[in-house]
């Protein structure tokens, strides 16, 4: 070649790091899409089920996989207790891409009327398109949940505690029944995190889904999820749809997922702390006609909170009923000054939202009803603030309401 490279070549030449490996006590993000291979050899390796050989680096395409990605993906992995764990691009991406692994056309699934808006889509718009039957159940009972399985059920669902009613699943039933009967358990622990509730070691589920947006993240300034599987085989069959359906977590997003993690502990001690003693206050309130949080001894499934949070905190999410319907919810939501009106959750921010008007829009009224949603239903996601402030902030909007139903 010529003695001298042209700009243009010396413009795209790559130099190496200086003083490889960096010993960064951050992981880096790692941007880059594809990597560099030894030769057509190693590249072949990547492509079968044995792998690399020791010393090789593993990395191909990061749509297949990222170092990024992969730090913040074995981090969740080790909170749940899981084999492994794929991070995806959004919540639904999790959730979609679980339900599109292990279910195909005549296939039959059984999952509980009362899930987010979101999921409850895609059982009815989505599923139903590619031929899979769906049945719906009450969570609450299992006796009726077992019946509905038939000889052509390939997956029993789950989410709990529930959006937004803070529904429990019995998931040491779910885990008996999907391992009786060799049934795929798949179960959305979003609203517990995996500080409160592990159900793969816990109670033998097979996957476990999280809208990592939420309290994995922790400070509503990213989108991704989590699916974390029990076994290889299932990890394997759930890296197989993924890498083809394409719904990644970008390497920016698993790295501030990464670092939102390692104050999971300490934000949901507070989360719960504050939400415990708000559900107290609402309860006590004239103005609300009933409060759904499941640290409360008069949520009809307390006992099985006990038995289900083995640490103590039963959530930062709280739903309640206040009295004057979809005016009064709404009325209520508008006058808050402290707490953010808005969707999502888990952040260290309180938000708070009306369920019939925003996250179950998309659900017809009358499944909205069966499933208990009603107009008055308000939705508060408990942050980390002083409790004593966000109590404050409730007394005030909870007068407002006072005034407008008297002018």
């Amino acid at each position: 070649g010529p003695a001298q490279r042209s700009f243009a070549t010396k413009a795209v030449e790559r130099f190496e790091v200086r003083g490889q490996p960096v010993p960064a006590l951050s992981t880096p993000i790692y941007t880059s899409s594809t990597y560099i291979l030894e030769s057509a050899e190693h590249a072949a390796s990547l492509f079968t089920v044995e792998g690399v050989a020791p010393g090789q680096s593993p990395w191909l395409y990061s749509r297949w996989a990222n170092p990024t990605v992969d730090v913040a993906a074995r981090t969740v992995a080790n909170l749940e207790g899981a084999y492994a764990t794929h991070l995806t691009a959004s919540g639904m991406a999790a959730i979609s891409v679980s339900l599109l692994t292990f279910l195909s056309c005549g296939d039959h699934v059984v999952v509980p009327y009362n899930v987010y808006g979101g999921t409850h889509e895609v059982f009815t718009h989505i599923l139903p398109r590619m031929g899979v039957q769906v049945s719906w159940v009450d969570p609450k009972d299992m006796v009726a949940y077992e019946k509905e399985i038939k000889p052509n059920t390939k997956v029993l669902y789950g989410e709990t505690p529930s959006n937004p009613l803070l529904t429990l699943m019995d998931l040491e039933a779910l885990g008996r029944m999907g391992k009786a009967r060799d049934i795929v358990t798949i179960v959305d622990c979003t609203f517990a995190s995996p500080k409160l509730l592990t159900p793969i070691p816990s109670f033998g589920i097979d996957i476990v889904i999280h809208s990592a947006t939420k309290y994995l993240g922790g400070h509503s300034d990213l989108v991704a999820g989590a699916i974390s599987s029990r076994t290889k085989d299932l990890h394997d069959r759930v890296f197989s749809s993924l890498k083809l359906l394409g719904g990644v977590c970008s390497p920016e997003v698993a790295f501030l997922l990464a670092r939102g993690i390692k104050t999971l502990d300490m934000r949901m001690e507070r989360h719960c702390k504050n939400a415990h003693a708000i559900a107290q206050f609402l309860e006590d309130h004239p103005k609300i006609s009933r409060v759904y949080y499941p640290g409360l001894r008069s949520h009809p499934q307390h006992e099985l909170a006990l038995r289900q949070f083995p640490h103590g905190g039963f959530g930062g999410m709280i739903a309640f009923e206040v009295k004057g319907g979809v005016q009064a919810g709404k009325r209520l939501v508008e006058s808050v000054k402290l707490i953010t009106l808005a969707v999502s959750l888990g952040g260290v921010e309180s938000l708070i939202e009306h369920a019939a008007s925003m996250t179950h829009a998309m659900v017809p009224r009358e499944v909205r009803e069966q499933g208990g949603v009603s107009d008055g239903l308000v939705r508060l996601s408990v942050g980390v603030e002083g409790v004593e402030d966000l109590i404050f902030d409730l007394k005030q909007a909870l007068d407002q309401i006072e005034i407008s139903l008297s002018s």
